[in-house]
């Protein structure tokens, strides 16, 4: 029975003391406090949740204003220093809150731009206390001690190249996506990015604008009478130019490099016929100076056929390679 009692006891007890810590943490020592200021961010959020309007962006606004003072208040107290440096893990906290509150939207919370703004702001929020003395109720401005200043001019200035470097992801990762035929080879000899994952061997975009092409050539010339295909022959510039044009329009439009792709042909007489080159010319980036293409060979011969019972005629026949041909170099000349 005692043993019960004490067991019973020490579960009041263990209450008691959860209950004393949450109430430290949740109810406010003082009207004017950090978790005043949580508090009403939390009750100006439920406020915009039923607001419309340009008045919900306003209880909007003042709720983060509330957020980030309170966060700021909060992690100040008693200050855990990033190691190395003398910048408190709050003001990276409070950085980071003000960095969404000022670049983010309603769409994407975090966007680039708030995490390449984020260690900048950081290390401003340590630096501005040095340049506050006094107490809460009594402050006035100073300028911080030589020694001080030193060490603001390093912080703040590390942030920064911090911030430019991670912007610095983001413009070669916007880059590379959107001209990822710029890994094909511009990238083999740098000496300042490196991939993590195996290089392009063939530019992806380059094989989609042949593929694309070579069944509607094929189409213009298999069975079309051998006049008329030699007629298309004389005139390839023109035709797979504009084929290849409408191809890039309308397969690569999500590519800002569709303008750096061109597309030609090469004909040359054989003894049977003639051979077709399909050309998806790079004009784009390259560490070869002369830069590189792609290539897909046709082959066209005359054959016979019977368009009338008794009556034959030559008709087309084109034949092209399964694959393509990744050429570093400039193209042959036109004849």
């Amino acid at each position: 029975m005692n043993t019960l009692f004490k067991d019973l006891f020490g579960v009041v007890k263990f209450a008691e003391g959860l209950y004393a810590g949450i109430r430290k943490i949740l109810v406010p020592p003082k009207a004017y406090s950090w978790q005043t200021f949580i508090y009403m961010s939390v009750f100006s959020w439920m406020l915009s949740y039923f607001a419309t309007g340009y008045i919900k962006d306003i209880i909007a606004f003042f709720g983060w204003l509330f957020l980030i003072a309170g966060t700021a208040w909060y992690t100040t107290e008693d200050p855990l220093r990033v190691p190395g440096t003398f910048m408190p893990v709050g003001a990276v906290i409070t950085g980071f809150l003000v960095s969404v509150f000022a670049f983010g939207s309603q769409k994407d919370v975090i966007t680039p731009t708030t995490i390449v703004f984020w260690p900048t702001i950081s290390a401003l929020i340590t630096a501005i206390p040095e340049f506050i003395e006094g107490s809460d109720t009594d402050a006035k401005a100073q300028i911080p001690k030589p020694e001080d200043r030193q060490k603001i001019i390093i912080l703040v200035a590390s942030s920064m190249l911090l911030s430019c470097w991670i912007q610095f992801y983001f413009v070669m990762n916007n880059w590379l996506e959107q001209y990822p035929s710029v890994q094909t080879d511009s990238f083999r000899r740098s000496t300042f990015v490196v991939r993590t994952e195996q290089p392009v061997k063939v530019p992806p975009n380059g094989i989609i604008i042949l593929d694309k092409l070579e069944p509607i050539v094929e189409g213009q010339i298999a069975g079309k009478p051998w006049s008329e295909v030699e007629k298309w022959l004389l005139d390839a510039k023109q035709r797979v130019g504009s084929l290849g044009n409408g191809i890039i329009q309308k397969n690569l439009a999500k590519y800002e490099e569709k303008k750096l792709w061109r597309v030609e042909p090469r004909v040359a007489n054989t003894k049977s016929g003639y051979i077709l080159d399909l050309l998806s010319l790079w004009l784009g980036p390259s560490y070869n100076p002369r830069g590189y293409y792609l290539k897909k060979s046709c082959r066209i011969e005359p054959v016979a056929s019977s368009s009338t019972p008794g009556e034959k005629i030559t008709v087309g026949e084109i034949e092209c390679d399964r694959l393509n041909k990744f050429i570093i170099g400039s193209p042959p000349p036109q004849q």
